[in-house]
């Protein structure tokens, strides 16, 4: 196991996802992953996802620099150290994105990947399971996409808050029309996490031709070309690579192997003594998130999650998943959502809810007192530009991670609109019988100084850090890959997952990094599935109305 037609660093969505194209074209493939094994309840349970994003067995346990427009806070930035990458760890969420996301993709340089490109491998790589066929969606493919029961009421009460509200409701928020309150997907089949890992990992091990290794990668090597020829790791062993190698690391570590192996900023590599192989200004730049608030309440009913809030209903939830694979447990509980547009003029949605039946943080901590639900709420295009650097010239280190999060001023206008709408519709008939009052901010929190301080205590990171080896022309100076994904600079090296979005897309991440570990393979294979020509749907009057 030291040599293979192509290396892929990550068994992450991306990673996974072009190990098994390859493997399954005929290639020999050697994928190589830092951390262990994925088996085990606290990640295969949908309902314990807030388990495996805090234990450091499954988790890198990075962190940003203290940042400097939320009052120097920490926050945490989780990546999956485990097979399956961050797809093991994440809430199980499916979103595409909009398709005027992939547009922009393209018009900012990355040629070939607008929606009309990329619907075709959003359904070559479904298996959805939402309803009967639909020329939008895909059945059949290695990722199974499901819809909770919604057997709480406050599911469908969150839905009709939204109608009530004037927004339209969407049957299939990830198929002709975004916009509007549903149903959320989840990547959950038989009530267990559909990983990257048991879609497309573990198929093509099962091929022959794919190979596991376990170990942390230092660099990538090159020959006398400038050709990437293999990768050296940590402990000492290099692995060749007769093809290409394909760095799908995250977009943490995917900069930091690249600049380790002279891929980056030239004065930043200077810094620490590495020696320059591509002058790339963009790569560990263009660093993206989506940041979210917890808007709680307290509930008039005792219908929430709450009541399972204890050893034994947490016994109780764990013993029905365990033996029958049902009840609370086979869910993420995110079971309805909502994209929406902030104000008129805005084409198409940049605020997304996630709604939860308990009010609780994501990493499970901080429990409001008794029955309680909550909309997780934030604005989808902040402006805000971050970094990933290198801490030091020693492969051990953990870089160092800068997000700038509210650094435009345009985010706190965003985020007091979200609260604002939020508190609208929540203030809906459809609540009446549920809502007893707003725990979090309160509704003392009226003025925007009040919010804004508000806003910088509370809001938290939705994990979906992206864009830090942006996809473009060769022109373009902050370009690190082609539209093929192939490194600019070098020969034989790509990246294949989230790193090199040009701009974030709405929604969670898991589905159009999945999407990019398949379109980069098939562009590794010399072959392309044909455009789609779907017409999305569109506000018909988005220009002067809000909804």
């Amino acid at each position: 196991m030291t040599e293979a037609d192509y290396i892929v660093v990550g068994a992450g969505s991306g990673g996974s996802a072009a190990a098994y194209r390859l493997a399954e074209a005929g290639h020999s493939v050697l994928v190589i992953e830092a951390g262990g094994s994925d088996a085990g309840p606290f990640i295969q349970m949908p309902g314990a996802l807030s388990y495996p994003m805090n234990m450091r067995r499954y988790d890198w346990g990075f962190q940003t620099e203290p940042e400097p427009y939320l009052g120097g806070r920490v926050l945490a930035c989780p990546r999956g150290r485990v097979v399956g990458g961050s797809s093991s760890i994440n809430g199980m969420v499916y979103v595409r994105g909009h398709a005027q996301d992939y547009d922009h993709w393209a018009d900012s340089g990355a040629d070939g990947w607008r929606y009309a490109d990329v619907l075709p491998y959003f359904k070559r790589m479904e298996d959805w399971h939402g309803g009967d066929g639909s020329d939008w969606r895909g059945q059949g493919g290695p990722v199974h996409i499901s819809r909770g029961a919604r057997e709480n009421p406050l599911f469908d009460a969150f839905i009709e808050a939204g109608r009530q509200a004037g927004y339209p409701v969407t049957e299939d928020y990830n198929g002709a029309q975004q916009e509007g309150f549903g149903a959320m997907e989840a990547t959950i089949w038989q009530g267990q996490r559909w990983s990257a890992a048991r879609a497309y990992l573990r198929p093509a091990l099962a091929t022959g031709r794919a190979k596991l290794v376990r170990g942390d990668v230092a660099r990538v090597l090159f020959d006398a070309d400038n050709r990437a020829c293999g990768v050296a790791l940590q402990d000492g062993r290099e692995i060749r690579a007769r093809a290409e190698v394909v760095l799908a690391a995250s977009s943490i570590n995917t900069p930091k192997l690249l600049m380790l192996s002279g891929i980056g900023p030239a004065a930043h590599l200077a810094e620490h003594g590495i020696a320059l192989r591509a002058d790339r200004a963009g790569v560990g730049q263009n660093l993206q998130d989506h940041l979210e608030l917890y808007l709680q309440y307290s509930a008039s009913l005792p219908i929430t999650l709450y009541k399972y809030w204890n050893l034994p209903g947490k016994a109780w939830v764990g013993a029905q998943w365990l033996f029958a694979r049902k009840g609370p447990g086979a869910s993420n509980q995110f079971e309805a959502c909502a994209f929406i547009r902030s104000r008129a003029g805005i084409s198409y949605p940049d605020i997304q809810y996630h709604f939860l039946p308990i009010a609780v943080r994501y990493d499970g901590k901080a429990v409001a007192e008794g029955h309680g639900f909550q909309t997780h709420v934030g604005p989808m295009r902040s402006k805000s530009r971050g970094w990933v650097k290198l801490r030091s010239a020693n492969a051990q280190d953990a870089p160092r991670i800068c997000f700038n999060y509210m650094s435009d001023p345009q985010d706190w206008e965003e985020f007091r609109t979200c609260i604002r709408l939020t508190r609208e519709i929540m203030g809906q008939a459809a609540f009446h019988p549920f809502l007893r009052k707003e725990i979090q901010p309160g509704a003392d929190v009226q003025d925007d100084a009040a919010l804004d301080d508000f806003i910088r205590a509370h809001v938290e990171s939705a994990y979906h850090p992206c864009g830090t080896a942006k996809m473009g022309r060769a022109s373009d100076p902050m370009a690190v890959v082609d539209p093929h994904g192939r490194v600019i600079g070098v020969e034989g090296l790509r990246v294949a997952d989230s790193s090199v979005f040009p701009r974030i897309t709405n929604g969670n991440l898991n589905a159009p990094s999945i999407m990019v570990g398949e379109k980069i393979a098939d562009h590794m294979l010399g072959r392309s599935l044909p455009a789609g020509n779907q017409e999305p749907w569109m506000h018909p009057d988005w220009a002067n109305a809000q909804r």
